[in-house]
């Protein structure tokens, strides 16, 4: 059944609660406007500031707290800087952003920070020289001969067991805390979350392992386990179960793994530690903590393979599957298997079959993984590159933001009672979480076998899809023998602001994973709301949007091919129209004419391999199904 609808406050609908409350693990003031039915936020859960070495070799220098000013609204300077030290440009939000998490590299912190500082006695070493004289040297240097290989070593001016760098490490983890306190409104306004975090970041031969971790509130381990020294994904579950969550301190954690694309396969492999097949404690263990998974960043989607079946799985792909190969030539038929979401989610359904637990139960989301301290500033139009242009020098801008196949990012939404760290943090580990390639778009998505059929014709979708059934990120209960469950999505398209308006949804889609009798993966995508065929027309030369959408759409939809005796799981997808992707707004604003001379650096404008337009895209996290025995 499908249906087009404007749909009127479907997420503040007065209904009796869905839970009495939050709980509690800090003291702060009752948001004045919770709302038990929640409420969508959006946020930004990666983001690097000038302690990350790899974005202060890249020029940037604001920091955790100018990071934090950014996602409230306020303007930062970006590189490159002019000889009195003051930024060229500045960048400014929008809108602001709901929450944000600061997750600096662990690794190089104190590294980092020693080379920076003349007080250190590391300060004087080569390699610190390097840093300060030839920072891009550095970058390539660090990052490929220390970082990105299986088994790294600290430098000699870390001392003995690296314990000198860990000291130096200190004062900027304990920065990155205090920004985070500052920064959290603890009023009843709850304008803000910020959240304490950082990122541990795996490189085994370039393949990348890396993962952001949050913690739900102002407790945390007195270091963050780091690569360098726990090389493994189990090392920094066991050290995060150990240090945080059954350290009696109140600490609790979840973790987001992110970069499938690039992770050569390595950060989802089905096995042990050890190279055994994965076991059901090792298992439990990592799905209590890697909850949630980044399938859209600057550095591309992960949420499917390239595919006749489905063609807009063919969305933000970067042409190499790990960084060390981005100068070489390379098809996507090297990507190896577990490199994108469908496939991992689909493993994990075999996983479980296999020892009775699913390692890969992962909610979806996304983020920026802004190098520049600007959280959220992922508007098309408004991209100013990773790092500002790293490829290009550090005192003049750069002829285009990024290399043509990267992109701004994308945003996180969450559904939860209020704008607080509790209620934000349960919200992320429940899975009733979404992710953006960019814009605002808030979506909803219910399954159950009592859903109405006529569910978006009600003026209480939200009461009743809790009431009858479970939301994104939730596990359906259904009897032995159950005929199909019932799904409800609802999308809103993203209203944008006056001087940029948001572009209209132009369809809602169901994907399904289940496995066959063979224990493969089966995939499915389903359209049930909007239109199965673009329409929108972009007219290249300014910008400007045309064809049919919808402001909102809703969907009551049940699965043709239902077998109560086969695992499966469904998520959606949500997917404007047609418009400008960011080159395309860089090359009229530099106003390239294709048939004259092109200047050096502007290739790309006139290149026709290059894509010009995007389909902007929102992924809810998916509902499970699991055959009761």
């Amino acid at each position: 059944m499908r249906r087009i609808l404007v749909l009127v406050a479907l997420c503040s609908i007065s209904a009796p609660a869905v839970r009495a409350e939050v709980e509690r693990t800090e003291t702060r003031a009752p948001c004045a406007n919770a709302d038990p039915l929640r409420r969508p936020f959006f946020g930004d859960t990666h983001v690097h500031t000038a302690l990350s070495f790899d974005a202060m070799a890249q020029g940037t220098r604001a920091t955790p707290h100018d990071a934090y000013r950014f996602a409230r609204g306020e303007a930062i300077g970006v590189q490159p800087y002019g000889a009195d030290g003051k930024p060229l440009r500045t960048i400014q939000l929008r809108r602001p952003l709901d929450f944000a998490v600061v997750t600096d590299h662990a690794e190089l912190l104190g590294e980092t920070r020693t080379c920076l500082d003349p007080k250190i006695a590391g300060f004087g070493s080569v390699v610190c020289r390097i840093v300060r004289r030839w920072p891009w040297l550095a970058y390539i240097l660090v990052n490929g001969s220390m970082l990105d290989v299986a088994e790294p070593r600290r430098y000699g001016f870390c001392g003995e067991n690296g314990a000198l760098c860990r000291e130096a490490a200190a004062k900027p983890w304990q920065e990155i805390q205090d920004a985070a306190e500052r920064h959290y409104d603890r009023s009843a306004a709850c304008a803000f979350t910020a959240f304490v975090g950082y990122e541990w970041s795996g490189n085994p031969d370039s393949n990348m392992i890396h993962r952001n971790v949050v913690f739900r509130n102002a407790v945390a381990p007195a270091e963050p386990a780091n690569f360098i020294d726990d090389r493994t994904g189990r090392r920094l579950w066991q050290r995060l179960k150990t240090e945080c969550l059954e350290a009696g301190t109140g600490c609790d954690v979840l973790v987001i793994p992110h970069n499938t694309n690039l992770s050569g396969g390595e950060l989802f492999r089905e096995t042990g530690g050890d190279g055994a097949p994965l076991a059901a404690p090792e298992a439990e263990l990592r799905a209590s903590l890697e909850v949630l998974l980044e399938v859209n960043q600057h550095k591309g989607d992960s949420e499917c393979r390239r595919s006749e079946t489905d063609p807009l799985c063919d969305f933000e792909k970067l042409p190499f599957a790990t960084m060390r190969q981005s100068a070489l030539p390379w098809t996507w038929s090297d990507a190896p298997g577990n490199s994108f979401a469908r496939e991992i989610l689909g493993a994990g359904l075999q996983q479980e079959r296999k020892i009775g637990v699913n390692p890969f139960k992962l909610g979806l989301i996304a983020a920026s993984d802004t190098h520049l301290a600007a959280p959220g500033l992922v508007d098309e139009d408004r991209f100013v590159g990773h790092a500002a242009g790293r490829f290009t020098s550090r005192t003049e801008v750069p002829p285009l933001p990024d290399n043509w196949w990267f992109n701004p990012g994308g945003l996180a939404g969450v559904w939860a009672e209020e704008n607080s760290r509790d209620a934000l943090f349960e919200a992320m580990r429940r899975k009733e979480a979404w992710g953006t390639s960019g814009p605002r778009i808030v979506v909803r998505f219910f399954g159950g076998a009592d859903l109405p059929e006529n569910l978006c014709d009600a003026h209480d979708f939200a009461a009743q899809g809790y009431a009858k059934g479970v939301p994104m990120g939730g596990d359906l209960a259904l009897s032995a023998g159950a005929t199909a469950p019932r799904f409800a999505v609802w999308a809103s398209r993203d209203p944008g602001t006056a001087d940029h308006p948001g572009t209209p949804l132009e369809r809602v889609q169901i994907v399904k994973l289940s496995l066959d009798a063979t224990g493969r993966t089966q995939e499915h995508v389903y359209d049930v709301a909007g239109r199965p065929v673009t329409t929108g027309v972009v007219d290249l030369a300014t910008c400007q949007t045309s064809g049919e959408g919808a402001d909102q759409l809703c969907a009551t939809w049940s699965d043709p091919g239902f077998d109560a005796a086969t695992p499966a799981l469904y998520y959606a997808r949500v997917v404007e129209n047609p418009s400008c992707r960011w080159i395309q707004y860089a090359c009229n604003e530099r106003r390239i004419d294709c048939n004259g001379s092109v200047p050096p650096g502007l290739e790309s404008c006139c290149d026709a391999s290059v894509p010009k337009t995007i389909q902007e895209r929102a992924w809810t996290s998916p509902i499970w199904f699991t055959p009761r025995p």
